[in-house]
């Protein structure tokens, strides 16, 4: 019927005479109505939350939730005075803050039945009248009514998309852990549980709403007496349970792998333009996903870590097409409920990124050496000179090598040497890292080997290109039983020989929070400034904060700030922990990784 009435419309519409001025009909629902909704619910669920903690924790106010929802009341949606309710309406109320379509859809459907059974009890004649005259049960039939109206008007504002295999793996969470839980449950019923005429139903219907509420009924009181303690535990399972099933089911999809497509499209880019940016070549890494402009010309690639779309450096491309690919990026966030964020942005990049609803947050700064500009001579060079003289008088030497000039028996043997000096399992770094060595298709790539007296090989670094004229620090490794100083006599070797290579410019280590520390040691900086200086020097008895900004300063670099980017000063935590696991500083072992691999392997 309503499509043979938009029929009709528009046959009418355009038999209108051109002269004929028709008035647009104004709309019911308004962007802003629908805003204004979608917030209502939000703020809904968060108040069910929380009376439903303080239920929890008021023996008096559980008792009356209690006894509405057993005796001759009702309570609106959601609230049960129970930990598995509270915990379901603060996911709820989480994921739909980011307009996730799941939220949105359970929220419908179970507001609608809980809306149906009150309208059941309150219309249907019972043999108590008094019940369907009661203003509690209007109240709450009316909240409710009031709750699923809003969710309906809103509708169109719940538009991310959650993960293909979240309901399969959701539903498969949920099987396991009530069966899990039930049997844990029904043990300790029978192994603590007194009372006459209790049977296998009757314990398994105990420990059922167990995982809803924390009090008994009367009935089942009466047949089943346990501990407080069990009631707690099973109540506690539950909970669990319900948060592992909401994790895995409202979930934002994990994101793509670069293509071999996306990838030969970026090497052309890289080819035009790569010389803008240093860390332009590690937009490669083949764990993160690209996004191009409607043109083609410029990308942003980024990789989705807990929710968050952490793209890293600049885009890659044109600059004049980086905003169709800062728009793309930014739209295949909201369509998946990712935050978005980048690290290690350039001020030119920060500043279109600021004209998307971006605010920069200055993360430190890169060390870039003009090899024209370098030298060893004077006064301030003393230490450096020293040292690398040190280090040759004991008989070591560098050869640099392009990474496709090396045979494959001995790039075999020099990622065997690396990984074997790597500090820990995990392979560190994203934002300026490759994540790889000996790749055929990194052939540009430079490799600089330091060899001992005697012809073994005691350190190595990679870089990769920056243009044609310059290239970026990728890995950093050496034998921890050599000298001290191979590092600098590598790098300043690498220098001297920069002809050989065609080398203008080289991008060393990254200083996080540099100016705090130089500015932080001059006269007159203030107590704010002094007391932050203090503690990133704490901080750097476990990470190597300070000992990168000296390592690079002697080398009287020219320095470049890099920018975090964020949309919400309130979303910076989560940023923060999103970019330690994908540095390699941060692990999270357990149950979401396990789940991770089982959607994996589904």
């Amino acid at each position: 019927m309503l499509r043979i009435l938009t029929n009709v419309v528009d046959v009418t519409a355009s038999t209108t005479p051109p002269t004929t001025a028709v008035k647009p009909r104004p709309t019911v629902v308004t962007p802003r109505c629908r805003r204004a909704a979608a917030t209502a619910c939000v703020w809904y669920l968060r108040v069910m939350a929380l009376l439903n903690v303080l239920a929890v924790l008021s023996a008096p106010l559980r008792d009356r939730v209690r006894e509405h929802n057993e005796g001759e009341h009702f309570t609106p949606y959601l609230l049960t005075a129970g930990l598995v309710s509270a915990i379901l309406a603060l996911c709820l109320a989480v994921t739909m803050r980011r307009r996730k379509r799941a939220a949105w859809i359970l929220n419908t459907v179970l507001a609608a039945l809980t809306l149906s059974v009150m309208i059941l009890w309150l219309l249907v004649p019972g043999e108590e009248p008094g019940f369907r005259h009661h203003w509690i049960n209007w109240a709450s039939a009316a909240l409710t009514a009031l709750f699923l109206l809003a969710l309906l008007v809103a509708r169109t504002e719940f538009t991310s998309k959650g993960d293909r295999s979240n309901p399969r793996t959701a539903l498969g969470t949920l099987a396991g852990g009530v069966l899990l839980g039930g049997a844990l449950g029904v043990a300790l019923v029978q192994a603590t549980g007194t009372g006459a005429g209790a049977g296998l139903s009757d314990r398994l219907g105990y420990v059922l709403s167990r995982f809803v509420t924390l009090d008994p009924s009367e009935r089942a009181a009466r047949l089943v007496q346990v501990p407080g303690w069990v009631d707690g535990t099973l109540n506690v399972t539950a909970a669990l349970v319900f948060l592992s099933v909401l994790y895995v089911a409202f979930r934002s999809p994990r994101g793509v792998v670069l293509t071999e497509d996306d990838e030969a499209r970026l090497r052309t880019l890289l080819d035009r333009h790569g010389e803008r940016d240093s860390l332009g070549y590690f937009a490669l890494r083949r764990d993160k996903a690209a996004v191009f402009s409607p043109s083609g010309k410029a990308a942003v690639t980024y990789r989705v870590v807990n929710g968050v779309s952490l793209a890293s450096g600049d885009p890659v491309g044109d600059p004049e097409a980086w905003p169709g690919a800062i728009d793309a990026w930014l739209a295949e966030a909201r369509a998946h409920a990712w935050v978005p964020a980048v690290m290690g942005a350039s001020e030119e990049a920060g500043v279109i990124y600021g004209r998307h609803g971006l605010s920069a947050l200055e993360l430190g700064d890169e060390a870039v050496v003009e090899v024209a500009d370098f030298t060893l001579e004077g006064r301030a060079m003393r230490g450096v000179r020293q040292a690398h003289n040190r280090v040759r008088r004991a008989g070591y030497s560098v050869r640099v090598r392009r990474h496709g000039d090396i045979p494959e028996p001995e790039m075999a043997r020099l990622v065997a040497d690396a990984d074997r000096w790597r500090d820990g399992a995990t392979e560190r770094g994203f934002s300026m890292a490759l994540g790889r060595l000996g790749s055929p298709d990194d052939g540009r790539c430079v490799m600089v080997e330091c060899h001992d007296a005697h012809g073994e090989l005691r350190a190595l670094l990679s870089f990769v290109p920056w243009g044609d004229k310059g290239l970026s620090l990728d890995l950093m490794r050496r034998d921890r039983d050599s000298d001290n100083g191979l590092v600098e006599f590598m790098v300043i070797e690498l220098l001297r020989q920069a002809d050989d290579v065609g080398l203008a410019r080289v991008s060393l280590n990254f200083a996080m929070f540099r100016s705090v520390f130089e500015r932080g040691d001059r006269l007159g900086a203030g107590p704010v400034l002094r007391l932050w200086r203090t503690a990133l020097g704490f901080l750097s008895r476990w990470w190597q904060i300070e000992s990168l900004y000296r390592a690079n300063a002697k080398y009287r670099p020219v320095w470049e700030p890099r920018f975090v980017l964020f949309r919400k000063s309130g979303e910076l935590p989560r940023i923060a922990l999103a970019a330690g696991r994908a540095e390699g500083f941060v692990t999270t072992p357990g149950l979401p990784a396990l789940l991770r691999r089982q959607s994996r392997a589904a």
